[in-house]
């Protein structure tokens, strides 16, 4: 019976809320990956109506789905970390969503062509 029981509040101790501070840098932190997935999405709306390519489709579509995937592997690797450790991480995954951000569309000015049929 005790066995179960410190199973159990071993468990519980994984979901402990994250505080209002780190709730509030998530938050923060949310809007600017937000704003990456939605200038993206801009981006390839625009571009789509040039006609892409099965690659500018893939690389545009990855584009968006990038700042979700780098937002979801920065909040696992800083949610049980202090807030300015978590906030970190979170910045360190917005610039690397900033720089991907940018190659993408530097690629894309620079090779139109590669990216539309």
């Amino acid at each position: 019976m005790s066995e179960h029981i410190s199973q159990t509040s071993s468990r519980e101790e994984g979901r402990r809320p994250l505080g209002v501070v780190k709730t509030m840098i998530l938050g923060l932190a949310g809007l600017f990956y937000a704003y990456g997935v939605w200038n993206a999405v801009a981006y390839l709306v625009t571009v789509a109506q040039f006609g892409l390519n099965g690659y500018g489709w893939f690389v545009l579509l990855f584009s968006v789905l990038f700042p979700v995937l780098v937002f979801t592997a920065a909040f696992a690797l800083g949610r049980r970390r202090g807030a300015l450790e978590f906030a970190v991480v979170l910045a360190a995954g917005l610039a690397l969503v900033a720089v991907f951000w940018m190659n993408v569309v530097a690629m894309s000015v620079s090779n139109m062509s590669s990216l539309t049929s």
